[in-house]
């Protein structure tokens, strides 16, 4: 008689011990499915969010445009009426694309040069203080948080970095043209 009671307690044990690992099994593959559904949730909030981001880099070359066209001083009043228009169809662009969480990224003249939103086209020597945007070739633009271009600019060196710049193009052998 004890020793089926003890075969029953030892199946009872391992009855238990298996019901313990498919319980936990359980509760992990709960977890992994619950992590996997916030990640798909967030994944869908962010492709929503930034959508757009595609169509908005196709339009910068417009936004450009009108920047080039607005930035002209007309004379005549036929130039000007055309002039108006075009800033009437410039500021109801540049709402909409407000409106989808666009935003420009346009410094000013004297600010301190930013990596993360600008670009520097070239640096030249100024008398000011270095890593100064000089001059603003092209604005950036952002989709929320997502930086689509960075403003194109000109940097301010002092004549330290202007110097060495100098001294690696001396020290640089000139190429030689190879006959094809």
């Amino acid at each position: 008689m004890q020793s089926q009671k003890e075969k029953h307690h030892e199946e009872i044990q391992k009855l238990q011990a298996d019901l313990d690992h498919w319980k936990n099994e359980y509760y992990r593959a709960y977890a992994d499915m619950q992590n996997l559904r916030k990640n798909v949730e967030k994944d869908h909030r962010e492709a929503i969010k930034y959508r757009a981001e595609g169509f908005v880099d196709n339009l910068l070359p417009i936004l450009d445009g009108f920047h080039l066209a607005l930035s002209v001083e007309v004379k005549s009043e036929e130039m000007k009426n055309f002039l108006v228009g075009f800033q009437f169809i410039y500021r109801n662009l540049v709402n909409v694309l407000e409106q989808e969480g666009v935003s420009e990224v346009s410094p000013k003249v004297g600010d301190k040069f930013d990596p993360t939103v600008m670009q520097a086209l070239e640096t030249k020597f100024d008398e000011g203080e270095p890593n100064r945007v000089l001059q603003v070739n092209l604005k950036g633009y952002k989709l929320h948080e997502h930086l689509i271009r960075p403003a194109i600019v000109v940097v301010s060196t002092d004549k330290k970095d202007e110097d060495k710049k100098e001294e690696n193009n001396d020290s640089q052998p000139e190429s030689k043209e190879l006959d094809a």
